[in-house]
């Protein structure tokens, strides 16, 4: 699986990518994740400084990332996918490279994101664009021609959108064979629970005992998968 971000703070990606499963993903090449900024897109004035945000029309409070910085970046990232799949340009119509590339903006209004949604991803495509917004959002223009699926991952406002990318970068890329290795990937299929312990059996704190349910201490496996489906 090969993940693209259309980001301007790349640099906020960087830890997290280098640990964990994650970051054992990475360095196994079972995903990869690449950035593009809608900066490397504008021409530079000479100050230096890239602006990628206008006022927005109609009025209203703060300001609007344009189209065009981000559309390059979108058509960058796409050109990248052409050539990885090793075809020339006429190999493959624009729709038939995009049938197993998956285009996301992030948006309050959006579907919200699932392992449901997550799983199928996984399966349907080979590469992901990650389309991460700031200030007030991105012109509207940007999901109409890119048809881009809007995905919000859940009812609150965030100051961009690196936090959903790395949200779905985790949750699809444990939907892929080799990622959580074989003893985790069984525990994904299994009746899971956010009531868990583990040693020890008691626990002492402030002069008391806190202790494990007697059920998941009893060894029986049938028992164990109700009380956690009546805990989940």
């Amino acid at each position: 699986m090969r993940f693209h971000v259309i980001t301007i703070f790349p640099e906020m990606f960087i830890s997290y990518l280098k640990e964990s499963i994650i970051g054992r993903a990475v360095k196994d090449k079972l995903i990869t994740v690449k950035f593009y900024n809608p900066r490397d897109f504008v021409k530079a004035p000479k100050n230096n400084y890239r602006p990628v945000d206008d006022k927005p029309y109609g009025g209203g409070p703060g300001m609007v990332m344009r189209a065009e910085p981000v559309l390059q970046a979108v058509e960058k990232a796409l050109a990248n996918i052409r050539k990885s799949k090793k075809t020339k340009p006429k190999a493959k119509s624009r729709s038939e490279l995009r049938s197993a590339t998956g285009i996301i903006l992030f948006s309050t209004s959006g579907k919200k994101f699932d392992t449901v949604y997550a799983k199928s991803a996984a399966k349907k495509y080979t590469d992901i664009i990650l389309i991460s917004g700031r200030y007030e959002g991105i012109d509207a223009r940007v999901q109409k021609i890119l048809k881009a699926q809007e995905i919000s991952i859940g009812d609150y406002v965030l100051t961009g959108g690196e936090l959903p990318a790395m949200v779905l970068i985790d949750s699809i890329s444990r939907q892929i064979p080799g990622v959580l290795g074989t003893y985790e990937s069984l525990e994904e299929e299994r009746v899971s629970s956010s009531v868990v312990y583990t040693r020890p059996k008691v626990l002492k704190y402030k002069n008391k005992n806190y202790r494990v349910p007697k059920v998941l201490l009893s060894g029986n496996h049938a028992k164990i998968e109700k009380w956690k489906e009546e805990n989940k």
